[in-house]
C-alpha cells in the first residue's frame, strides 16, 4: 500500500466514522431513562426520515428504480434489515443495561466472525495464519465462557448479526447509501407501529412525559445512526480495504476504554486474558492481511495496440 495513493479526505472521514462508533455508547446512555425498545424504534424512523430524504433530494427516485430492478436485491435488503435492526436492538439494550465492555468484546471478534463466516458459507479458503488468528480467538471466547459460567452472549450476537449483515449486503451490488435507504424502508412501518402502540400507554411518552430534551435526543439519534453509515460508505470506497480493516479497531477499542473508565465496568485479569487472546488473534490476522496487501502485484495498465 502505498501512502501517497491513499486518498486523504476518505481516511479521514473513515477514522472519524470509526471514532463516533466508538463514542456512540456516552449518547445513547443519555437516553437510559426510555426503554430500549422504544430508543429502537425512534432510532430506525429518524433515521429513515434522514437516509431516503437525502437519497430524495441527491438522486430523486433513481436510486428506487435501481434496486427495485434487481428483485434478488430487494429480498436480501429485506433480510439484512432484519439483521441490522437485531444489531442495533441488542447494542442499545446493552448499553444502557451496563455491558459496554462486552460490546465492545462483540465488534473485536467481528472480523474474524466474518471469515468463519467466509469458510463455512462461501467456501473461501484461509491462510495458516488466519487459522491461528481464528484459533487464538476461538481460545478467548472459550476462556471467557469458563471464566462467567456462559459464553458472552452479547458480544457473540453483535459479532454474528453484524457478520450475517455483512454478508448479505456482499452478496448483492448495490450502492450502500441507497441499500440503507431500502433496509430503512422496510423498517419504517413497523416501527412506527410500535412507537405509536408505545404512546397509549405502553411504555411510550414521546412529546408528553420523557420531556423535551429526552425527545431530542431521540429525534437526534437519527443523526448519530445515519451520519457515520454515510461516511464509512463514502470512505471505503476511497481508501484499501486492509487500511480500512485496520481503523475498524478504532471503534471497539474507544467503547472499551469508555466501558472501564466512564462506566467502571469490571475488567479484571481473568477478563483481561480472554481479551488479549482475542487481541493477539486480531493483530495475527491485521498483520496478516496487511502483508497479503502489500505482496499483492501493482495492475499495470496494457497500452492498445
Amino acid at each position: 500500500m502505498n501512502p501517497a495513493a491513499v486518498d486523504r479526505k476518505g481516511l479521514v472521514i473513515t477514522a472519524l466514522t470509526f471514532v463516533l462508533w466508538g463514542v456512540v455508547p456516552l449518547y445513547w446512555r443519555l437516553l437510559d431513562a426510555v426503554p430500549s425498545l422504544h430508543i429502537m424504534a425512534h432510532r430506525v424512523i429518524w433515521s429513515a426520515l434522514l437516509v431516503v430524504g437525502w437519497l430524495l433530494l441527491s438522486n430523486g427516485l433513481g436510486w428506487w428504480r435501481q434496486i427495485r430492478a434487481q428483485p434478488r436485491a430487494l429480498a436480501t435488503l429485506a433480510l439484512s434489515s432484519v439483521m441490522i435492526a437485531f444489531n442495533w436492538g441488542l447494542y442499545i439494550w446493552a448499553v444502557n443495561a451496563g455491558h459496554v465492555v462486552e460490546t465492545s468484546l462483540g465488534y473485536f471478534i467481528n472480523p474474524l466472525i466474518n471469515v468463519m463466516l467466509g469458510v463455512v458459507l462461501l467456501r473461501e479458503r484461509l491462510s495458516p495464519a488466519q487459522w491461528v488468528a481464528v484459533a487464538f480467538a476461538l481460545l478467548g471466547v472459550a476462556w471467557l465462557t469458563w471464566h462467567s459460567g456462559s459464553p458472552p452472549w452479547i458480544a457473540l450476537g453483535l459479532a454474528f448479526s453484524f457478520g450475517l449483515y455483512g454478508l448479505l449486503r456482499k452478496l448483492i451490488s448495490v450502492d450502500a447509501v441507497a441499500g440503507l435507504g431500502v433496509e430503512s424502508v422496510y423498517l419504517f412501518l413497523p416501527a412506527l407501529a410500535f412507537a405509536v402502540w408505545g404512546e397509549f400507554g405502553h411504555g411510550g411518552a414521546f412529546t408528553d412525559g420523557w420531556g423535551w430534551r429526552i425527545d431530542l435526543l431521540l429525534i437526534f439519534g437519527g443523526v448519530v445512526t445515519a451520519i457515520p453509515l454515510i461516511g464509512f460508505a463514502y470512505g471505503v470506497r476511497r481508501i484499501p480495504l486492509s487500511l480500512v480493516g485496520l481503523l475498524q479497531y478504532i471503534a471497539p477499542s474507544l467503547q472499551l476504554m469508555i466501558g472501564v473508565l466512564v462506566f467502571n465496568e469490571a475488567f479484571g485479569p481473568e477478563r483481561a486474558v480472554g481479551f488479549a487472546s482475542i487481541w493477539l488473534g486480531l493483530l495475527i490476522f491485521a498483520s496478516d492481511g496487511l502483508w497479503r496487501s502489500r505482496r499483492r502485484p501493482a495492475v499495470v495498465p496494457v497500452a492498445a495496440e
